[in-house]
């Protein structure tokens, strides 16, 4: 049976570590895509796996999440940073992985499209 994985696309300083930790509390293998993994000093400190990928591409990420795939079971796919909660959703349902539903994570991101489906409902906003 392969390893299991928990992928990070992104990260944050502060929070990005806490997932690391939690994966590993979990027995999970974390692996960090980044578009510049030199960003987060602890992936080096702690020797986590990093693998420099454009993350604002979908495709590319679909890419390497398929060739970590070859290697690893994968467990889940998330995010520690905002901006990529809608991706990690499509991700998510490509390999078919439970998440969130990134036209739902969008609508919620986007402040302008969420006050107006507020106010559609009938949900008073200020």
């Amino acid at each position: 049976m392969a390893r299991q994985a928990l992928i990070l696309v992104e990260a944050t300083r502060t929070n990005g570590p806490l997932y690391v930790q939690a994966a590993q509390r979990l027995g999970l293998h974390p692996i960090t895509l980044s578009a510049d993994p030199a960003r987060y000093d602890y992936l080096a400190a702690e020797s986590i796996e990093t693998i420099r990928v454009d993350t604002d591409n979908l495709d590319a990420l679909i890419h390497e999440c398929s060739l970590l795939g070859a290697t690893y079971d994968i467990a889940g796919i998330t995010s520690a940073t905002e901006p990529f909660y809608a991706t990690v959703g499509k991700l998510c349902r490509h390999f078919d992985l439970p998440g969130p539903n990134p036209v739902s994570i969008q609508r919620c991101c986007d402040k302008f499209t969420q006050r107006q489906l507020l106010a559609q409902a009938g949900v008073p906003i200020p």
